[in-house]
């Protein structure tokens, strides 16, 4: 084993670089037998520097990340602090100053991947990312390295802990959605403001680097369709379970049938309770993978939090210390195919619409000439009422997005119409 250590510099020390640092230090022995040699932690940048930090060696800490990561003596940098800015600037210095880097920044990895990517390479150093999609899921690796001779055609799961524990409370509560909110804030799953989590944006992100590492191709955040999940109601649960169905907030990445073109999006969904991915309960994650030679894939755990995301990140470590050792460095981006990345509208799948009608004859026939009008095809149609009004819920057949819109701003314009309560797609089947 090689005595001299190889230094780390860790950017932010909170919940997940607190942990990072930990583990680094009681695991010292068990990493270097690992890497082959000793990891020594060289500098903690951080923002606020009179902070207590329990087992951290108050002389490592620095409010100048810039000056740490430009010493010149660091082999890998571990970027946990999030963010475009300064987190881009730190990582690019980082390369050109001789360090690989660890990431777990995924707004950073979504938007501008490509780039960092060419910044490694160019300086012949590693950009190791694991953490950044799933927490401690092996997730990352599997697909660019275990899956390297496969072709990938669909990735579909839930990303996002937060989104999942609400989603979960509801249907098995019965729960409004604010009310589900408010029990993940109080136990810690929300963030005091949950933007990010319910409106998709995390999963957004996600799902970019998901869909480039699976397609081989660059897919950036500004690519992937977004729905949040704020509009889904205690009905729509109730319509799910009519149908043997549960509701999720998926990531959904596919190559076209075609092979010609891929697809990346986030929205709430129906999914039957048959699939694997409807039993994922509270805050955990799941992604389903379908591949050609593998067939179907899950991947199942913990998603976020300190210690789980910073397995993710020791793991990498790990990995880019043995390159470090060897001279070698490990898979960069993968974009040869550079395939076109379709917009929402020319995506085909199930939906649900439940329409609030008058309750009077003659009204379904007005709905269905809509949609045969638009070429969608009915699966089934569920109505009730009473008093005058009634309510009207539509399955389809497979439609592509374009299709379904051009139906239901038809179905607002009918008399007989009082409103479009609810569209929801339908996947995982």
């Amino acid at each position: 084993m090689r005595t001299r250590p190889l230094k780390v510099a860790l950017l932010g020390c909170g919940v997940v670089g607190s942990e990072v640092a930990r583990i680094m230090t009681t695991h010292a022995d068990d990493l270097a037998a690992r890497i082959g040699a000793p990891v020594e932690l060289a500098g903690v940048a951080v923002r606020r520097p009179g902070k207590v930090r329990e087992g951290i060696d108050p002389a490592l800490v620095t409010t100048d990340a810039t000056a740490l990561v430009k010493q010149g003596d660091i082999d890998v940098v571990v970027e946990v602090i999030g963010g475009i800015e300064p987190a881009r600037t730190l990582i690019t210095a980082a390369f050109e100053h001789g360090a690989s880097v660890v990431s777990a920044n995924k707004a950073l990895l979504a938007q501008d991947g490509a780039a960092l990517h060419a910044a490694a390479e160019e300086n012949g150093k590693d950009l190791y990312y694991e953490a950044a999609v799933a927490g401690a899921i092996p997730l990352i690796r599997p697909l660019r390295e275990s899956l390297a001779g496969d072709k990938v055609n669909r990735v579909l799961g839930i990303v996002n802990g937060t989104t999942n524990f609400i989603l979960d409370k509801m249907d098995s509560t019965g729960a409004g959605y604010q009310e589900a909110l408010d029990e993940a804030t109080a136990l810690g799953y929300a963030e005091a403001d949950p933007t990010a989590d319910v409106e998709g944006f995390d999963a957004a992100a996600k799902a970019a680097i998901l869909a480039g590492i699976a397609f081989h191709t660059r897919v950036r955040l500004d690519d992937v369709y977004r729905e949040g999940m704020t509009e889904v109601t205690a009905a729509d649960f109730a319509s799910a379970k009519e149908m043997g169905c549960t509701i999720k907030l998926l990531a959904i990445c596919e190559r076209a049938a075609d092979g010609a073109s891929v697809t990346a999006r986030v929205h709430p969904a129906m999914i039957p309770l048959s699939h694997p991915l409807a039993s994922v309960r509270g805050a955990y994650n799941a992604v389903f993978v379908e591949s050609d030679a593998a067939g179907q894939l899950m991947f199942y755990g913990p998603g976020a939090g300190g210690s789980p995301t910073a397995s993710a990140v020791l793991g990498d470590l790990v990995a880019v210390c043995r390159n470090r050792l060897s001279g070698a460095t490990g898979p960069g981006e993968s974009a040869y195919a550079a395939l076109p990345v379709s917009p929402m509208g020319d995506v085909v799948t199930r939906y649900h619409i439940s329409l609030d009608v008058a309750d009077k004859p003659g009204v379904l026939a007005q709905v269905a000439t809509v949609f045969a009008e638009h070429g969608v095809s009915i699966d089934t149609v569920r109505q009730q009422g009473k008093d005058g009004e009634a309510s009207l819920v539509v399955v389809t057949h497979r439609a592509s997005d374009a299709a379904l819109n051009g139906t239901v701003e038809a179905l607002r314009s009918l008399d007989t119409v009082r409103g479009v309560a609810s569209i929801m797609r339908v996947e995982g089947e």
